[in-house]
């Protein structure tokens, strides 16, 4: 007997409101008897670190470290999605018959299912299971009381087996006969949220925005133009009087500052280019002419991975331009000059990167990076000096989804529920009020290198408060159908997905 899952409406991506239908296919060669069918969709979270803080790296023939503390692996794994379904035995199966083991006759047996993706997780205790490892001695980790009901993540993989994320349909055969093994099956496919609800883009015009700013001045040059010397005479040579060429002066060296701006919010798209803007200022007189000469734009991923006490920051870089020796001149207007947006235009973010996200024990965010060499000059002259300079801007990175119009109408219409109450804090038993943001210094509330070009106030009216949008839950209705819209496409690293997947291994025994 062999059990396997075939998807009627496969797709590459999936993302949210989508349906997903199948069927579970059952080969069966003689006569069996089975006790039910049943399919589920899941999602899995995994996270796992070790403490290998000052230890050597021998290990003696007990699994532990030789001369040192033992090797503590820690393992956190969060059921973020569980939707389970019968296929068989199906109602009218069970009421006309009422038995509770089934014998099914010799060939191929199909077993429709179909579910639609949520948009937020369930994890919850019941939902979740947690193992730690120390050497070979195995111990039961108590829950945590960290639990984040947010959109479901993308599917994703941490290098080095640090965490995966993957997305699943599973079929489970089972069998009465406590000595015969349960069948399974799974077949797994990629998770891609659509967008957070937002505002629609404001009309043409003036807008605020968010930028990372950064001055310089450049250091006087010294003039390398002097007079020829004279000719020493020679036995077959005459003294050469000297010729005095006029030095070149250079000009006033200028001062600088580099501005990289973002639209507010700070939002970037998966496979979409950049709306990025870097403009150069004079801040003195100087008539220099300044050349762009490096242009480097990197996407840094930090992922917070958790596992319980256990907590480590995963970072990978994302080149989008890369460009040097670029000798271009820097037109100026009324000094400011601005660098063309062709270099990045047209390249958009590649297609692994994953949008940002927060679950129970992995967080995803993101920063721009932004370097840019300059040099400055007299007319078609460059001296040499190069200034780098680099800008850092906090983002977020959507995946480029639009949410269905049904579902902005749903979220207008909606109000937002009202908060749950205070929990019993140390605050609370001294009756005193909690600290608000308000309350809070004011260099506590900002990130170096990312203010807002404009301060906005969010009115009453806004169907999208900035603070506290209301949930998914409150604002879409049963019966809101799939995203009808492009959605681009989303790669993860193979060598990535094949060193997460193998921490998983294969599913045995019976459920």
């Amino acid at each position: 007997m062999s059990v396997k899952i075939v998807f009627d409406n496969h797709r590459s991506l999936y993302t949210n409101l989508d349906i997903i239908k199948g069927r579970a296919i059952l080969s069966i060669t003689k006569n069996e008897t089975i006790a039910a069918i049943t399919v589920k969709l899941e999602g899995d979270c995994k996270t796992r670190l070790t403490d290998e803080m000052d230890a050597p790296s021998t290990f003696n023939g007990m699994g532990r470290r030789a001369g040192g503390p033992d090797v503590i692996a820690e393992t956190e794994l969060h059921k973020i999605l569980y939707k389970a379904t019968t296929v068989f035995p199906t109602p009218d199966v069970l009421r006309a018959s009422g038995s509770s083991v089934y014998t099914l006759p010799p060939g191929l047996h199909e077993f429709p299912f179909e579910f639609k993706l949520p948009f937020n997780n369930a994890c919850a205790d019941a939902q979740s299971t947690y193992i730690s490892v120390a050497g070979l001695q195995v111990q039961t980790a108590g829950n945590t009381d960290r639990h984040v009901r947010k959109t479901l993540p993308p599917s994703l993989s941490v290098p080095h087996d640090l965490a995966l994320i993957r997305y699943f349909v599973k079929a489970t055969v089972q069998r009465p006969a406590f000595y015969k093994e349960n069948f399974r099956t799974e077949a797994t496919f990629q998770f891609f949220p659509i967008e957070p609800p937002r505002r629609p883009s404001p009309p043409p015009g003036p807008r605020s925005e968010v930028f990372a700013r950064v001055q310089h001045a450049f250091a006087p040059t010294i003039s390398t133009a002097s007079p020829h010397t004279a000719k020493l005479p020679g036995l077959f040579r005459k003294p050469v009087a000297p010729k005095v060429e006029d030095p070149v002066s250079p000009p006033r060296p200028p001062q600088i500052c580099i501005d990289c701006r973002l639209p507010d919010p700070a939002i970037i798209r998966c496979n979409v280019p950049l709306p990025l803007r870097i403009l150069v200022t004079k801040l003195n007189d100087s008539p220099a002419t300044l050349f762009l000469q490096l242009l480097q734009i990197e996407l840094v991923a930090k992922s917070n991975v958790r596992a319980h006490h256990m907590s480590r920051d995963n970072f990978t870089t994302t080149i989008i331009v890369s460009k040097s020796n670029m000798r271009a001149r820097l037109t100026e207007v009324n000094k400011s000059m601005q660098i063309d947006s062709g270099f990045w235009r047209d390249i958009p973010l590649p297609n692994s990167v994953a949008p940002s996200f927060d679950t129970c024990n992995i967080s995803r965010a993101y920063e721009l990076r932004i370097k840019v060499g300059l040099s400055y000059g007299a007319g078609d002259q460059v001296f040499p000096e190069l200034s780098v300079q680099t800008l850092v801007m906090a983002v977020q990175v959507y995946s480029g989804i639009a949410p269905p119009e049904a579902l902005l109408q749903a979220m207008a219409s909606k109000v937002p529920p009202r908060p749950p109450p205070r929990p019993h804090t140390f605050l609370t038993a001294l009756n005193l009020p909690p600290q608000s943001p308000a309350s809070m210094p004011s260099s506590s509330l900002q990130q170096p290198g990312l203010q807002p070009h404009q301060t906005g106030q969010t009115h009453p009216e806004d169907p999208f408060p900035d603070d506290v949008p209301p949930s998914y839950e409150d604002a879409v209705a049963d019966g809101l159908g799939p995203v009808d819209g492009p959605r681009g496409v989303y790669q993860q690293q193979q060598d990535d997905v094949g060193a997460g997947s193998a921490a998983y291994g294969a599913v045995g025994g019976k459920n």
